[in-house]
């Protein structure tokens, strides 16, 4: 519906640039109308007094309910035994007992005219839910992720679990234990022996730990480990399960291995000496994609630059030596300076970047 000052501007422009030799119609397609409207403004009042129809007195239809009609209908809809269910539930419940008021469509109209429509019952409206938590880490000992896994046995329906925790900048596998119940002591044990190890004790900022809605990760024993050692946990939003993707990742890479065994473990110890061997593998001899290929040891321990420089200058030469070999740079070997957990909020990302340099020119 166009306003009574924009029909005016646009009837000047047209008329203006009819005057000017444009063609009417074509003049019209480009203020948007077409050549009929513009017509009917100049043969009623649209010019003068704007369009009618918001101020329009349009007459009852002589078939529309009466007041004494509406007020029944809402009577009825609030019954008790009505109270919960939407007008297409009531409608067919009446014609059953005999009794037609009024159209299902008359029923609706009437409960939305009495904001009665929505949410009858006990249920609520949803809720959007909420933004996951963005992690940024641009050191090693920041942020750390855990998970829990199943490693089948021999004997069917007998698991062994695998506790991991993967440090999100490296992602060298920092802390593991294999048992053969999944018991929150077990899950507190490694939280300590690892803060421990990794020397988080004398750390000034400790780390996030992240972990899943699991009942382990999050029981009070676990949460009073945490507050101990001084670590934050972290958890992921409740039925989401791409959240803690990176150890996801990590145990699907872990099972695919070959020398994982396609019959299961035959026993506890089998299992630990399999997980430690992966974990040195991985660790150590593993070249991660997500990382340029370095080992995680290698960037956990800082040796992932002077690594990658020395790549960037071999294929540098190797450019010119035989330039017509490439028709752009050569690959990509820099050194990426933050892994993001969950990457929703960019601004969040920037200000840790500004911190981590702030850092280190003060260091």
């Amino acid at each position: 519906m166009i306003g009574l000052e924009d029909r005016r501007s646009l009837a000047q422009d047209i008329q203006t640039a009819h005057e000017a030799g444009a063609c009417l119609e074509r003049a019209c397609e480009v203020a948007g109308i077409d050549v009929r409207t513009l017509q009917r403004w100049k043969a009623g009042q649209g010019l003068q007094r704007g369009d009618g129809r918001p101020l329009a007195e349009r007459p009852t239809p002589a078939h529309a309910l009466s007041v004494a009609e509406r007020e029944q209908i809402v009577q009825v809809a609030n019954e008790p035994r009505f109270a919960d269910m939407p007008a297409a539930r009531i409608v067919p419940a009446l014609a059953d007992e005999g009794v037609y008021l009024a159209s299902e469509s008359s029923f609706q109209r009437v409960l939305r005219a009495h904001g009665q429509t929505q949410r009858r019952g006990r249920a609520r409206p949803p809720r959007a839910s909420r933004p996951p938590t963005t992690h940024v880490a641009t050191a090693p000992r920041q942020v750390w992720c855990w998970d829990m896994t199943y490693l089948p046995a021999e004997v069917v329906g007998r698991w062994f679990h695998l506790y991991l925790i993967l440090d999100l900048y490296s992602r060298k596998i920092v802390g593991f234990e294999v048992h053969d119940s999944d018991d929150a002591v077990h899950a507190a044990h490694l939280a300590k022996r690892t803060a421990l190890a990794e020397g988080i004790h004398a750390m000034a900022n400790k780390p996030v730990l992240h972990g899943d809605n699991g009942a382990t990760l999050k029981a009070t024993t676990v949460l009073a480990m945490l507050h101990w050692l001084g670590v934050k946990p972290s958890y992921s939003r409740p039925r989401v399960s791409d959240d803690n993707a990176f150890v996801e990742s990590l145990f699907r890479t872990a099972k695919y291995r070959p020398e994982f065994p396609e019959r299961g473990f035959a026993h506890l110890q089998a299992a630990r000496q399999w997980a430690a061997d992966f974990v040195h593998w991985y660790n150590h001899e593993h070249r991660h994609s997500g990382i340029r290929y370095v080992t995680p040891a290698q960037r956990h321990d800082g040796l992932d630059r002077a690594i990658l420089a020395t790549r960037h200058e071999l294929y540098t030469r190797a450019r010119e030596n035989n330039p017509r070999r490439w028709s752009g740079g050569t690959r990509d070997w820099s050194h990426i300076k933050a892994v993001t957990l969950n990457p929703e909020r960019k601004e969040m990302i920037r200000a840790a970047m500004a911190r981590n340099d702030r850092r280190s020119m003060a260091a």
